[in-house]
């Protein structure tokens, strides 16, 4: 035999020629995305606090019923606060005082007033 005869023809060994190079382009340009994600998730801290939050429940020692729960429950408290939350913390506790305020001056104001209305029921006889 010869060694034309154990060859493919010329056009089935460049179409998969082409197809192999269209492949391997796809996954440089998959990985070149995936790297550049994998920088940007680095640079912007995330991959360091999953991290961490994933070595405490590793090291918890009684494993929680829910671990998306302990996560949630930890990636909130590890995100710094911001100002403007804070403010507005402020602003709610001011609003409640104010709230309770109110409603003690309602009350008062209520049972001063029943004093000079006579009650319901003589309201209703007349």
């Amino acid at each position: 035999m010869s060694s034309a005869a154990q060859s493919p023809p010329a056009t089935v060994s460049g179409a998969s020629d082409a197809a192999a190079a269209v492949t391997m382009a796809h996954y440089k340009a998959a990985d070149s995305k995936r790297e550049q994600f994998r920088r940007y998730l680095e640079k912007s801290g995330v991959l360091d606090t999953l991290t961490k939050v994933l070595v405490a429940l590793y090291e918890e020692p009684e494993k929680p019923n829910s671990a998306l729960d302990f996560l949630k429950h930890h990636l909130g408290a590890a995100t710094p606060e911001n100002p403007e939350i804070e403010l507005l913390r402020l602003e709610l506790a001011e609003m409640k005082e104010k709230y309770e305020a109110i409603v003690e001056e309602n009350k008062k104001l209520k049972t001063k007033l029943a004093q000079y209305e006579p009650p319901q029921e003589e309201k209703r006889a007349e």
